[in-house]
Formats: structure tokens, sequence, C-alpha cells
């Protein structure tokens, strides 16, 4: 299984309700497939630095997981699809970043 990261752009009219449910909704979708869905961040609504889709404000979300390759597929198909998403970008995180995020916890302890 590999590591990755998706950040989820929400439209920023939709309520706080109707992303954590969105949220829930992909975390499932992951943990039904075989995936492990990791922590969800929630940065908030930002401001677009270009107009993006008619809209110039969205609510950001960085999720993490790990999955196989052809589940990584499937989410990026039904994010593609799903009608609260303005953007979407799933990237793996390379062995060396994970090895950088462990290096700090380790060397507290």
């Amino acid at each position: 299984m590999r590591p990755y990261e998706v950040m989820l752009i929400f439209d920023a009219s939709l309520e706080e309700e109707t992303i954590r449910a969105a949220i829930d909704r992909f975390a499932e979708f992951i943990r039904s497939r075989g995936g492990n869905p990791g922590r969800a961040d929630r940065w908030g609504k930002r401001r677009f630095a270009y107009e993006l889709r008619h809209r110039w404000e969205g609510y950001y979300v960085l999720m993490e997981f790990t999955a196989e390759v052809e589940l990584e597929q499937e989410l990026h198909r039904m994010l593609s699809l799903a009608d609260e998403v303005v953007r979407h970008k799933v990237v793996r995180i390379p062995e060396a970043a994970l090895r950088a995020r462990a290096a700090p916890a380790t060397a507290e302890s």
C-alpha cells in the first residue's frame, strides 16, 4: 500500500455539515475498497488567486490515506464526478518525505 495526500477544494457556499458528510463519504469509500483513511486537516475558507468556476473562494481540506494504485484511480474518478468538489489533486507521498516526518518524532523521544 502506498501513502497519498488529496487536496480537496469544496464550494465555499456549502454548510459545514455538508462538507463533513462529504469527507466522511470519501473516507468510507477508501475504507470499503481496502485502503486506510488517515487524518483530514480542515484549512477552512481561502480566497483563490484567480476565478475558478465563477467562484473566488473555496473551503480547503487536506486528507491523507494509504491505498493501492487502483483505489487511487477510483477515488480520482469519484472526486471528478462529485458536485460539491470544485477541484482536487491526489499526490503520492514520496518515501523521503515520510522519513523526514518520522525523524523529528523520533528525535523528541
